[in-house]
């Protein structure tokens, strides 16, 4: 099968990116061609055959005569449409799978795809269809924020929602009205949905039910492992440091737990007041096996967000490698939770209720042994369970077209 993978970035910068890249190499790893389409940088990974891609937008180092010529671009892009063309009739791919496409190549690319009649897959990584700033949380008031539901994205530009800019607030909001009023969204075949939440809400933003799958993210860390080090009593958090993320909540819990101590890996807004509490241990950001063995050693891990998180990879990896989760109420998260199995759920913000939760498990060590053998049990969110599902999505969406 030829799959084109398509996404602004083309090197590991961030989620979206971690979850294309290891998938396509999986795909390849077991036969299938994989090429890729978006923007062109130094730092660039991956490739397709003729090395056409879009010229690199920066909006964060640009001038403002610059970003007011990337504002009609950033809307529809007729350079990413004609030179994705050119890839399309290139590579010839038997299915195209899109990622995080606005602003920088924008659904232009849909109609390049669909004049040639080819199969489009999309995996929804964050809720931009339903907002314009692609969150559902208002920063300044530190809510979440459902304004821009039923179509109203005139609040986006209102509320300033996109990095307090009113210029990239009506783009965005230019964005989803030009969109939404074309049906544009309902050109996409399949949507690949992380979460039952995320399925609800771009549902509830216009896009037709029978066109979305639901599939939980993967995880690569399946593997075996070695036995906990049960000599270091920590509860874990890891990710971003930052309000949404419900790091003060967490801090205050922590503050009123002194018998208890805290590891907390990652970096943000919020890493120097982390590190005034004396029973958290701020270890900065880790990534891969030094990461997994702090996962693996935690007794169990935090995720406390306060926003609506689509599929929580903090959760997934976890519970792959037999640490027990407790978990806020919203978003996707509870999802990937069995109460009383594999973790906690708690209310969002209710300091009280994860306090409980926190002292719950950190007093009742068997049930902690019980959690993790059913962590590692009933976790499947390896990476050939997913492409296997996946691959049957193409495969019914090929033997399906025109």
């Amino acid at each position: 099968m030829k799959i084109l993978m398509v996404n602004k970035f083309l090197y590991p910068k961030g989620g979206s990116e971690t979850y294309m890249l290891g998938l396509g190499d999986y795909l390849k790893s077991i036969g299938h061609q994989v090429e890729y389409f978006g923007m062109d940088s130094d730092n660039r990974t991956v490739s397709n055959s003729i090395d056409c891609y879009t010229d690199n937008i920066d909006f964060s180092n640009s001038s403002t005569i610059s970003k007011i010529k990337y504002s009609l671009k950033t809307i529809y892009s007729n350079e990413a449409k004609e030179k994705a063309a050119k890839v399309l009739d290139n590579f010839k791919p038997d299915i195209v799978h899109l990622n995080n496409i606005n602003f920088q190549l924008t659904p232009s690319i849909i109609y390049a795809v669909k004049e040639r009649n080819i199969p489009i897959v999309q995996t929804v990584h964050d809720v931009q269809i339903a907002c314009p700033n692609h969150r559902m949380y208002n920063e300044r008031t530190e809510k979440i924020c459902s304004q821009c539901s039923n179509g109203h994205y005139i609040n986006c530009v209102k509320n300033k929602c996109v990095h307090g800019s009113a210029l990239k607030s009506v783009i965005a909001s230019a964005e989803s009205y030009y969109y939404h009023k074309k049906s544009t969204y309902n050109l996409v075949d399949c949507y690949i949905c992380p979460s039952r939440f995320m399925a609800d809400t771009i549902t509830k933003a216009g896009v037709k039910k029978d066109k979305i799958e639901i599939l939980h993210n993967y995880c690569d860390n399946h593997k075996t492992l070695p036995p906990k080090d049960k000599s270091k009593k920590y509860v874990l958090y890891f990710g971003r440091l930052s309000v949404e993320k419900g790091i003060k909540t967490l801090i205050e819990v922590c503050s009123q737990l002194p018998e208890i101590q805290f590891v907390f890996a990652g970096t943000g807004p919020l890493a120097d007041v982390c590190k005034n509490i004396k029973n958290i241990d701020t270890v900065g950001f880790k990534s891969g096996d030094e990461l997994r063995e702090i996962i693996r050693n935690a007794l169990f891990s935090v995720c406390p967000s306060e926003w609506n998180e689509n599929c929580p990879m903090s959760i997934i990896e976890s519970i792959s490698i037999g640490t027990p989760v407790i978990c806020s109420d919203l978003g996707g998260a509870p999802e990937l939770i069995i109460p009383g199995i594999t973790g906690e759920i708690f209310t969002a913000g209710d300091k009280n209720d994860l306090k409980n939760k926190i002292l719950n498990l950190y007093n009742n060590p068997d049930a902690l042994d019980k959690m993790s053998e059913s962590c590692i049990k009933l976790s499947t969110n390896t990476i050939q369970n997913y492409s296997n599902k996946l691959i049957s999505i193409y495969q019914n969406l090929i033997n399906n077209r025109g």
